[in-house]
C-alpha cells in the first residue's frame, strides 16, 4: 500500500531543532553541522514509540538488536550507514528516561520537552498508532512509512534493501578522511604493519651484525659463548 507522505530534505526536517545523544548526559547536537554530520549519507530511521505500550515493549528489544547488529563493531567490521532518531510518545519524562537506559548509545533523540516538534513529526509522517518506524533516504524521501513488520520478519538483512534504494555512497569508495575514525584506522593499519615489519627486520640485521662482530673479536672460549644462535 502506497501512502503519500511529504518529501522533505533531512536539513529541512531538523532545521533549527536540537537532537540529543542517548548517553548519560544526553549531550545536545547543538549546531546544524553536528546534526548533519550524524545523519548525512545514512539511511535514517525515525522511531515513534510509547514505552508503556505492550506492542512497543514487544518490538523495541527487536529494534535494539537490529540496530546493534548493524552498527556495533562486535558484529560487523564496519558500522552500517544507519542512524536512528527516537521520537517519544511516553507519558512522562521518567518513563522516557527509564526506557532509554536499555537502548543503544548511538541512538539520537528528540528532546522530551520539545513536545511541539514531536507532534509536528507525528503529523508529517501520519503517525496515529505506535510503534512506527519510518525509513528515510539521506535526502529525506520516504523509503518505508512503517518498517516494523519488515524488521520483525527479516531482521538485519532488510537493511540491504533500504541501502540499494537509498542513494547513499558506499564508504568503501570514500577517501579515509571522509570515513569514521574507526574506518580510517583500519585503512592505515596495513601501512603501519609494513613499517613495523621493515623496522623489525632492520633491527634484527643490526643485532646479527653486532653478534658476528662480537664472535670474531672475542677469541678463544669467550667467542664460543654465543651458542644461542
Amino acid at each position: 500500500m502506497n501512502i503519500s507522505l511529504p518529501r522533505i530534505s533531512m536539513a529541512e526536517l531538523f532545521l533549527g531543532k536540537v537532537l540529543v545523544k542517548n548517553n548519560r548526559d544526553q549531550d545536545e547536537l547543538d549546531t546544524e553541522r553536528e546534526v548533519w554530520e550524524r545523519l548525512e549519507n545514512r539511511v535514517v530511521l525515525l522511531y515513534f514509540a510509547d514505552s508503556g505500550s505492550p506492542r512497543c515493549r514487544e518490538f523495541s528489544p527487536l529494534l535494539k538488536d537490529f540496530f546493534v547488529k548493524l552498527t556495533d563493531e562486535f558484529y560487523v567490521n564496519r558500522a552500517s550507514q544507519l542512524a536512528l532518531v527516537y521520537v517519544s510518545r511516553d507519558r512522562s519524562e521518567e518513563q522516557h528516561e527509564d526506557f532509554l537506559k536499555d537502548m543503544p548509545k548511538r541512538w539520537l533523540l528528540v528532546r522530551f520537552e520539545d513536545e511541539e516538534f514531536r507532534r509536528d513529526l507525528e503529523n508529517q509522517f501520519s503517525v496515529s498508532e505506535v510503534p512506527v518506524l519510518v525509513v528515510l533516504k539521506p535526502s529525506g524521501q520516504v523509503i518505508s512509512p512503517n518498517a516494523v513488520d519488515e524488521v520483525e520478519r527479516l531482521g538485519p538483512p532488510c537493511f540491504k534493501n533500504w541501502q540499494e534504494v537509498s542513494e547513499i555512497i558506499d564508504r568503501s569508495f570514500l577517501l579515509p578522511e571522509f570515513c569514521d575514525d574507526h574506518a580510517s584506522r583500519s585503512v592505515s593499519d596495513p601501512i603501519r604493519r609494513i613499517k613495523y615489519k621493515v623496522e623489525s627486520d632492520s633491527k634484527k640485521k643490526e643485532r646479527k651484525r653486532s653478534d658476528d662482530d662480537d664472535d670474531g673479536g672475542g677469541g678463544g672460549e669467550g667467542g664460543g659463548g654465543a651458542g644461542f644462535f
